[in-house]
């Protein structure tokens, strides 16, 4: 059965570094992306960064970037997403999820609506 597991979320003050993982249950390159997201409040999920399991490309939010690293390591079937200068706008609940597609454009392949697969979640506080 196919699932993903995420874990590292916890509490850090601004400025901290976290490391966030997702353990998938198969290989990495089964999917076509693989990335981490949030749930604004109306439930709406947002992008923070999303990666091409071929290493074709990366994407991140502009509140992001600079900052957070998205990676992965296909020997262990994990997904990364390095998180430092944590700002207290970054405290979310953090989804890990996966795409297997195959209609997708250079302008939507890190959209959430395009991933098919979804864990449980790791909530991230930033406080003072």
């Amino acid at each position: 059965q196919l699932q993903l597991v995420e874990s590292g979320g916890g509490s850090v003050q601004i400025g901290g570094s976290l490391r966030l993982s997702c353990a998938s249950s198969v290989p990495l390159n089964d999917y076509n992306f693989m990335g981490w997201f949030t749930q604004a409040l109306d439930g709406t999920r947002v992008t923070v960064a999303a990666l091409m399991t071929d290493g074709g490309a990366t994407y991140y939010s502009d509140s992001v970037r600079g900052r957070f690293t998205i990676s992965q390591d296909s020997a262990k079937n994990t997904l990364y997403l390095e998180m430092n200068n944590l700002k207290p706008e970054d405290t979310a609940v953090y989804f890990c999820a996966a795409a297997q597609v195959y209609d997708y454009t250079p302008g939507n392949w890190y959209k959430p609506e395009l991933y098919n697969y979804w864990g449980q979640g790791t909530q991230v506080t930033v406080s003072s």
